[in-house]
C-alpha cells in the first residue's frame, strides 16, 4: 500500500482531495430534503420567490444563490374565544375550532402577501369577523336550539372569506356558547316560574278531581240511606242484624287487646232481651 501512495503522484493526490472536497461540499450544500406533509418554494436573489412548488423528496438548489422555504401543509386546529352580541342584545361567548391549511399550489402567493405566519394573520380577524355577523342574525334560545344550523352558516361564511387569502378550512365546530349573568338568571327564573304553573296546573286538576270524587262518594252515600230507609221500612229485623254486626266486631277488637275489659251487652250494642221484649209486645 506504501508502495503503492509512493507511485501515485502528489498533485493527483491533491486533485484527489480536492474533488471530494467539493463532491462533499455540494451533496451538503446543494441538496436539501422536503419532509412528507410538506411543500416548498424557492427564493432565488436574482428572480426573487419562484413560481414552482417542490414536493416531497430531495431537490438541488445553488449555494448562496438560492435557499428553500419549507411549509407544512398538514391541517392544524386552531381555538377561538370571541364575544359577540345575539339578535336579543344578549352577550355570547362562543368557542369556534378551525381546522386549516395553506393551498399548496398558492404557497409562492401566500409568502409573498402573507408569509410564513399567515394563521395569526388571517384567523382572528375573519374568525371574530364573522362569528359576530353569523350571531347577530339569532337570537339567544335560537343559539341553543339550532347550534348545528348556525355552525353550517358560519362554516359557510368562513369558508368563503378564507378562500380569499388562499387557505382552506377543513372542518368548523362550535365547540362552547356560554352566555351572560343575566340570561342566566332569565333562564332559571323561566324554569322557576314553568315549575310554578305546572304545580298551580296540578293543584287545580286535584281540586277538581277531590270535587268529583265529593260528588260520587255523597251521592253513594244518599243511595246508601235510600237502600237503608227501605230496608227499615221493609224488614225491621234489619236494625237488628246490624247490632249483631257491629257488637262482632267490637267483640273481636277487644279479644285482640292485651288487656282484659268486660262489657254488658249495652256496651256491645247487643240488648239481645230488649229485642225479645220488643218482639213479645209486637
Amino acid at each position: 500500500m506504501a508502495a503503492v501512495a509512493s507511485m501515485v503522484p502528489k498533485a493527483t493526490l491533491l486533485r484527489l482531495g480536492i474533488i471530494g472536497g467539493v463532491s462533499l461540499y455540494v451533496a451538503f450544500k446543494c441538496l436539501y430534503n422536503v419532509e412528507g406533509g410538506h411543500r416548498a418554494i424557492l427564493f432565488n436573489r436574482i428572480h426573487g420567490i419562484k413560481d414552482r412548488v417542490f414536493p416531497e423528496g430531495t431537490h438541488f438548489k445553488i449555494p448562496w444563490f438560492e435557499w428553500p422555504i419549507i411549509y407544512d401543509v398538514r391541517a392544524h386546529p386552531h381555538l377561538v374565544l370571541s364575544t359577540s352580541g345575539s339578535r336579543d342584545l344578549q352577550m355570547v361567548k362562543i368557542g369556534l375550532r378551525v381546522l386549516t391549511r395553506p393551498e399548496a399550489e398558492k404557497l409562492p402567493l401566500i409568502y409573498r402577501t402573507l408569509g410564513l405566519n399567515y394563521n395569526e394573520r388571517v384567523l382572528p380577524s375573519i374568525i371574530h369577523e364573522t362569528l359576530k355577523s353569523v350571531v347577530a342574525r339569532y337570537n339567544a334560545n335560537q343559539l341553543l336550539t339550532q347550534r348545528e344550523k348556525v355552525s353550517g352558516e358560519i362554516r359557510d361564511v368562513l369558508t368563503k372569506r378564507a378562500a380569499n387569502f388562499n387557505l382552506a378550512l377543513d372542518d368548523v365546530s362550535i365547540t362552547a356558547i356560554t352566555f351572560g349573568k343575566e340570561f342566566a338568571s332569565a333562564i332559571e327564573a323561566k324554569q322557576v316560574a314553568a315549575q310554578e304553573a305546572e304545580r298551580a296546573k296540578y293543584l287545580v286538576e286535584k281540586a277538581e278531581q277531590d270535587k268529583k270524587a265529593a260528588i260520587v262518594r255523597a251521592q253513594g252515600e244518599a243511595k246508601s240511606a235510600q237502600l237503608i230507609g227501605k230496608a227499615i221500612a221493609n224488614n225491621p229485623a234489619f236494625i237488628a242484624l246490624r247490632r249483631i254486626e257491629a257488637s262482632r266486631e267490637i267483640a273481636e277488637t277487644i279479644s285482640h287487646s292485651a288487656n282484659r275489659l268486660f262489657l254488658n251487652v249495652n256496651g256491645l250494642l247487643l240488648n239481645l232481651e230488649g229485642m225479645n221484649a220488643q218482639k213479645c209486645k209486637q
